[in-house]
């Protein structure tokens, strides 16, 4: 690889804290505005019936948009006062197909927001958004070959040409970082919380990768996830318990979509998905109310017990009638391994949702919303350390390294 740009880098992270102070400041100042536009929701789990404006994400999605238009001509500086530089077209193709699909999403998640679209629509939209940046590696790499893990070599040789089914992959990956922050949800400071735990997990890889064959990719990483953290940051700040502002679908896929925009164009979307474990278990032990096997109602966040001031589980209730012979099992299954509390009587069955926040409060019991959401925070810190572990000492048992 070239040597690393210190100077992009440099005014990257000029431009990010400037826009970290943008954010914080343009968030309460906008307030009203989404009030009055009716852009606000009600916090469920406080006992305080306050107007908290929603869509919170639109404001450091448009300030991290701006950053980055900012600094487009930046990293080509060399060829603009440089008189034997060969333009990289390449790389300022892959810089705006990337810009562009963020911006597609934030777009949509804004129009999911106002709209308030249904589930099959959350699966569409992030898909339509991903077809720039698919486009973009197609003209740019086009490569759709894969190293074959160590286990199946006997059966399927060194390397593997997936072809379409690749590009498959890619956009099935922009779905699920777009709605695997968005299910993990419900308590204050949860998505941006992730959000920007997972961002600074990404950065400390790309740091640690500098310097390896594959630098320049990191490089292109580091543009978007510092930029993306420190917006993030003052996000955070107001989102956090007790929160004065909601994020939003839109900040839910403008995440989730700079997230695959890096892990695609940057050639590390394994290590990236690592970095999603506490989301990835939250997916797997949510699928039997995602694909409706058990009845799954409209919000499965946590229930406030206003004498205590605690969070406890949520449940679904269900008529026994309604529930297919799959379900009857699953709910066995599950219960035997204490992964649910059932409750039955003679003709209604109840459930705990099924989301990891509510598998902590059923080990935990009853805990208090910011204690519940620093300890969801940990487990992704620990979710982290796990994917470093795995990425650098593991991996010895899959591929050669």
């Amino acid at each position: 690889m070239s040597a690393v740009p210190t100077l992009p880098l440099v005014v990257n992270c000029l431009l990010s804290a400037l826009g970290c102070m943008a954010t914080a400041k343009l968030i309460p100042a906008f307030k009203e505005h989404f009030i009055a536009a009716r852009l606000f929701g009600m916090d469920m789990n406080k006992t305080s019936k306050q107007e908290v404006p929603e869509s919170q994400g639109v404001i450091s999605g448009t300030v991290f948009l701006i950053i980055l238009f900012c600094f487009i001509p930046v990293p080509f500086l060399g060829c603009f006062v440089g008189d034997q530089c060969v333009f990289p077209h390449d790389e300022f193709v892959q810089l705006i197909g990337a810009l562009l699909a963020i911006c597609c999403m934030i777009f949509l998640g804004f129009a999911d927001d106002v709209l308030n679209l249904r589930w099959r629509h959350k699966l569409l939209l992030p898909t339509l958004a991903s077809l720039p940046l698919l486009m973009v590696y197609f003209t740019n790499f086009g490569n759709t070959v894969i190293v074959v893990p160590k286990p199946f070599r006997m059966l399927l040789g060194l390397h593997l040409d997936l072809g379409i089914l690749y590009y498959v992959y890619m956009g099935m990956l922009a779905v699920f970082c777009t709605n695997a922050i968005n299910i993990l949800a419900g308590i204050n400071g949860i998505e941006s919380g992730q959000a920007l735990f997972i961002s600074g997990s990404i950065i400390i890889f790309n740091l640690m990768e500098l310097s390896g064959d594959y630098g320049d990719d990191h490089v292109f990483s580091l543009y978007f996830m510092i930029p993306f953290f420190f917006t993030t940051l003052a996000l955070f700040y107001h989102n956090w318990y007790p929160s004065s502002v909601f994020v939003g679908d839109t900040f839910c896929y403008f995440a989730g979509m700079t997230f695959a925009v890096v892990g695609i164009l940057g050639h590390f979307s394994k290590t990236m998905l690592l970095f999603f474990i506490p989301q990835v278990v939250n997916f797997i032990y949510s699928l039997p109310q995602l694909f409706r096997i058990i009845p799954c109602p409209r919000h499965r966040l946590p229930r406030l017990n206003p004498e205590t001031g605690k969070l406890g589980m949520s449940y679904s209730k269900f008529k026994r009638k309604d529930l297919s012979k799959l379900g009857h099992l699953i709910l066995k299954v599950a219960e035997q391994a204490r992964l649910l509390e059932v409750r039955e009587d003679d003709d209604f069955i109840q459930c705990n949702n099924m989301t990891i926040i509510n598998l902590v409060l059923k080990v935990l019991g009853p805990t208090h919303e910011r204690t519940l959401t620093s300890i969801m925070l940990l487990i992704q810190v620990i979710g982290s350390i796990v994917a470093f572990g795995i990425r650098y000492h593991l991996v010895r048992l899959f591929y050669d390294v």
